[in-house]
């Protein structure tokens, strides 16, 4: 049994105004990782150029058209249009009957990606573990890599936040949980880890983000692209190495992490479980 279809979506929405931190990756991934569990889950593309999350999850329908099988999937849609009322009005339709609305967003300031972002019940933040990418949410001293002040995004999801917080008991909705997570973490120099993880620390104490461990860079991600297969997809993926089953994991970790309102009941048979 899903969540009662009078209660709308929970918005998840992938954000970050960087491209290469692994936000369409993960905010696929995430999608199956829910519809394994049971909960019936809408999915937007707000970049109508690159359509990675798009074309992801149409790969996947016909590799089960293609192969005869049935995978969990999403009722899935990319954004073309002109106004945040026709992105209003597509959320309304994909997100329908829905437990999950999930956005993947542009690497880019784009004012559909802040319309959504603003709107989000849990906004998640890929970055990669690098001050370049740190950049996007503060800036640090260059001597002593505190943190100096925040950045318009930040600022931005503050404000947001803030407004969405005050009107949190008229409208009955949930406080926005801001998630970063950190994606791609074994290619850093360890002195370099042990400033980023500071600096981290004290903006999350700052402005009030969570932060979650994402996923490692792996081959197997891009090589899942065309298929639109993802690691759950047990049964489908052929034998796995030790790389497969520890990538596997720690999508399972993230979901977690991530602490979704999942719908009351679910099929056992299809729960995400944390191990095995």
């Amino acid at each position: 049994m899903s969540l009662s279809s009078s209660k709308p979506a929970h918005r998840i929405v992938f954000a970050n105004e960087k491209g290469g931190t692994g936000k369409s990756t993960t905010a696929v991934h995430v999608a199956i990782a829910l519809a394994y569990q049971g909960a019936r889950v809408g999915a937007i593309d707000l970049d109508p150029r690159q359509r990675t999350l798009h074309r992801y999850l149409e790969n996947r329908a016909e590799t089960e058209t293609r192969r005869g099988i049935d995978l969990p999937n999403s009722r899935f849609a990319v954004f073309g249009g002109e106004t945040t009322e026709d992105l209003d009005e597509l959320a309304a339709k994909i997100g329908e009957g829905m437990d999950f609305l999930i956005f993947d967003t542009p690497g880019r300031d784009d004012p559909f990606a802040r319309h959504a972002a603003i709107g989000a019940d849990t906004l998640v933040t890929p970055l990669n573990d690098s001050f370049v990418d740190f950049d996007l949410i503060g800036q640090v001293d260059a001597e002593t890599f505190k943190v100096r002040r925040l950045s318009f995004y930040a600022e931005l999801i503050w404000e947001a936040r803030k407004k969405r917080a005050m009107a949190t008991i008229q409208e009955k909705r949930r406080e926005m949980d801001w998630v970063v997570v950190r994606n791609r973490t074994q290619h850093i120099e360890a002195r370099n880890m042990r400033r980023l993880d500071q600096a981290l620390t004290e903006l999350s104490k700052r402005v009030g983000f969570r932060i979650a461990n994402g996923l490692s860079e792996r081959v197997i991600y891009r090589e899942l692209f065309p298929s639109g297969l993802t690691l759950l997809d047990k049964g489908h993926l052929g034998e796995l190495g030790t790389s497969h089953l520890v990538a596997r994991q720690e999508l399972r970790t993230l979901v977690a992490a991530l602490g979704l309102p999942m719908p009351a009941a679910r099929e056992p048979e299809l729960a995400l479980l944390p191990h095995g």
